[in-house]
């Protein structure tokens, strides 16, 4: 798990900036982990502006490689992507620290939330906080898929396949890997007959890895087996401590198995875990669930990070011998782990091979059409957000309209940051909720 060559930087002002050091880049993904708020769209969009536009630490080709190899995968895009550019940059260190630092700020925040939801419930304040940050979540998706759009919408076959997907995902409620496989079969029949290559992608970046196949499969192997070790590990004490039939032990592995079906983000897996989790168990209500994606709505990172608010209502809920603060930590702790563990693995597995796609155009192809798709797909939950945040139980919210359209005009225009945009939407939204 060794990351890609790194060059000396060219000495030519107009060459793009050299890579960070770790520290430069530990520090950015601290900040990025308190400030990734609105969901993939926004914080991948996010990346692409901080790390290709404004630092130039990543090529905008390796980004859009990068972003369609993880728009394959199971789990939060937005988590592997961090993960994949901390390894492009570092290496295995690198990828750990980007893809951790992208999940702890919002694993503590709703980790409070859940505290919070569990001893004194819905709170005013609360509701108001959540009331401003809709309409935020909103403008930031919007301003996303305009940014993002603009990228990857290159063709009059790309936006048909966008359209396609919007209305497939939209209207006929077709399953998202459904939706994945046809686009992608699309593009394995309209195959590019040239490579292509960003101008300007950095040098040091269009060079793929050189491994031989036999250390391909050791790598594999190797990998494989530590995140299978270091799932089950965990399980098997807690089973040998608290009994296999504890709810901890059987959250953990059920989140273990989803993480592996997880396939278009949080929104795609939340019905089978909330059949499972309230339907079939009855780890949290059905008005909790809705609460808990409230909540987790509310913090930065990956929206996926709701199934650690019902890991720890599951154990808050169903403790056994154990009290109720441990258990609901332990189901909080379990969640978490076996939820983005398995992004480490398939972004460690898979990131060596990425570059080698460029010179293969009948994938590139393939990879173009998915990345179509998914903006497709995301302006499906764009416009399914805006309805019910703008017009709920279909009225108008004006104060919502406002709210987006002026944090919209913020981001787009004014080019404010994001957090400053999140927190005078959440601000004013208190606001509002206290003088009614």
């Amino acid at each position: 798990m060794t990351g890609p060559p790194v060059q000396d930087p060219s000495p030519d002002p107009g060459a793009p900036v050299p890579r960070p050091t770790l520290r430069e880049a530990t520090r950015f993904w601290w900040r990025l982990g308190w400030i990734s708020f609105g969901g993939p769209a926004g914080q991948i969009a996010l990346m692409h502006e901080e790390l290709v536009e404004q630092r130039r630490w990543v090529g905008h080709d390796t980004f859009l490689h990068a972003l369609q190899f993880c728009m394959v995968l199971p789990g939060p895009e937005a988590q592997q992507l961090a993960t994949y550019l901390g390894w492009w940059m570092h290496g295995t260190r690198g990828g750990l620290i980007a893809g951790t630092l992208f999940v702890l700020p919002a694993a503590a925040i709703l980790l409070g939330l859940s505290i919070v939801y569990v001893l004194w419930g819905s709170t005013p304040g609360v509701t108001g906080i959540l009331r401003g940050l809709q309409p935020a979540v909103v403008a930031l998706i919007a301003n996303a898929l305009i940014n993002m759009g603009r990228r990857v919408l290159r063709n009059t076959p790309s936006v048909a396949i966008a359209l396609a997907a919007a209305a497939a995902l939209g209207i006929g409620n077709a399953p998202f890997p459904l939706v994945i496989a046809l686009a992608g079969t699309l593009g394995f029949l309209m195959p590019r007959p040239t490579p292509r290559t960003d101008p300007a992608t950095p040098q040091h970046e269009d060079r793929a890895l050189k491994t031989s196949p036999r250390s391909d499969w050791i790598r594999v192997v190797r990998i494989l087996g530590l995140g299978l070790l270091l799932w089950l590990a965990p399980m098997g004490l807690l089973a040998l401590l608290l009994g296999s039939n504890h709810v901890v032990v059987e959250e953990g592995l059920f989140f273990g198995k989803a993480a592996l079906v997880t396939f278009g983000g949080a929104y795609a897996v939340l019905p089978y875990v909330a059949q499972r989790a309230v339907d079939h168990v009855h780890w949290l209500g059905s008005d909790s669930m809705l609460h808990g994606l409230a909540l987790a709505e509310t913090t930065p990172g990956p929206l996926v990070i709701v199934l650690q608010f019902v890991g720890f209502l599951g154990g808050w809920n169903h403790p056994g011998a154990l009290p109720r603060f441990v258990s609901a930590a332990l189901g909080a702790a379990v969640a978490l782990w076996s939820t983005f563990l398995p992004s480490f693995v398939w972004i460690f597995l898979g990131a060596p091979c990425v570059q080698r796609w460029r010179s293969m155009p009948r994938l590139q192809g393939v990879l173009d059409a998915i990345g179509a798709a998914v903006i497709g797909v995301l302006a499906s939950l764009a416009f399914w957000m805006g309805s019910r945040t703008l017009f709920p139980g279909n009225r108008i919210d004006l104060l919502a309209v406002v709210l987006t359209l002026a944090a919209f005009c913020g981001l787009r225009l004014f080019k404010w940051p994001t957090g400053w945009v999140v927190a005078g939407c959440a601000l004013i939204g208190w606001i509002a909720q206290v003088l009614r």
